[in-house]
């Protein structure tokens, strides 16, 4: 009886000693590797940070009022009603003094899924990062368009606007906030503090701009999920009200930072997700044709 027990332990060692290589790939190593839409009805599974697109539809990379950047990305792929809200803002931008549409940057991967880089979001095809740079020409070839930046708009790790910052940039956002289809949009709490200020109108669309890290070369349109998509999950609405004494809460904390709580526990590193974490509707997407 020794001898199955030494193959048994031995076959035992073999897999716990597996090389990395031999283990079950990553959701975002899968949909990563792919280049093209899945074959499928437009629709979005699951959640903005835990999902998948099918069907999904390519902003085509330079439009009347906008361009794509960063197209060797292959990340201007989103459901239809958020290539269209692109579309749509992009043509108000075009109004704006000194813009002349818009600079998208990432939308999502052809199937959506788990990015290999960058975002914890864009999954669904219901997110989508705009510049903050004003386009002042909209004839950018492939090459330009990974060569050039966007500009930052934050002072002070994001407390407060720079000089960078315009009533144009207000107006915009304020256009998409004020959109339907439009869930929140995420900005440094800096940019929202100076909106709170500015805004000497209709305030209810304040309550969609949420303050978030980052977000200061660009702003984070996040829509809501589309009518009848029943795979879809959408967010908690934003709390009411316009939401100014949470940002400038945020901004005191730039400014004076509470001190480290030595009882908080350490932050886990989060497990990479595989394709059984994403709803079951995932494995048709990332196999369909």
């Amino acid at each position: 009886m020794t001898r199955p027990i030494a193959w048994l332990s031995l076959i035992l060692c073999l897999i716990l000693s597996a090389p990395a290589s031999w283990a079950e790939p990553t959701a975002k190593q899968l949909f990563g590797a792919k280049t093209t839409p899945s074959q499928q009805r437009p629709s979005p599974y699951g959640s903005y940070a835990k999902g998948c697109m099918a069907g999904g539809e390519t902003l085509p990379e330079t439009g009347p009022t906008w361009q794509a950047m960063r197209l060797s990305r292959n990340r201007n792929w989103a459901q239809p009603e958020t290539v269209a809200f692109i579309e749509d803002l992009s043509r108000f931008a075009a109004t704006l003094p000194g813009w002349k549409g818009l600079y998208v940057g990432d939308m999502s991967q052809p199937r959506g899924g788990p990015m290999t880089s960058g975002h914890a979001s864009h999954q669904i095809g219901l997110d989508a990062d705009i510049w903050m740079l004003p386009p002042n020409r909209l004839n950018l070839s492939r090459q330009d368009r990974e060569k050039i930046s966007s500009i930052s708009m934050r002072r002070s790790n994001g407390a407060y606007v720079n000089s960078s910052w315009t009533p144009q940039h207000h107006a915009l956002l304020r256009a998409a906030a004020s959109d339907p289809r439009v869930a929140r949009i995420f900005v440094f709490p800096g940019a929202k503090v100076q909106m709170c200020k500015d805004e000497t109108g209709d305030r209810s669309w304040l309550r969609k701009i949420r303050p978030w890290w980052g977000h200061h070369y660009h702003f984070h349109v996040r829509l809501n999920c589309p009518r009848g998509a029943r795979g879809c999950v959408d967010q908690d609405a934003p709390p009411p009200g316009d939401g100014c004494a949470d940002a400038q809460e945020w901004v005191n904390n730039i400014l004076n930072p509470p001190p480290p709580d030595p009882n908080a526990p350490k932050p886990k590193k989060r497990r990479d997700y595989v394709l059984a974490d994403l709803p079951k509707q995932c494995v048709s997407v990332l196999h369909s044709r």
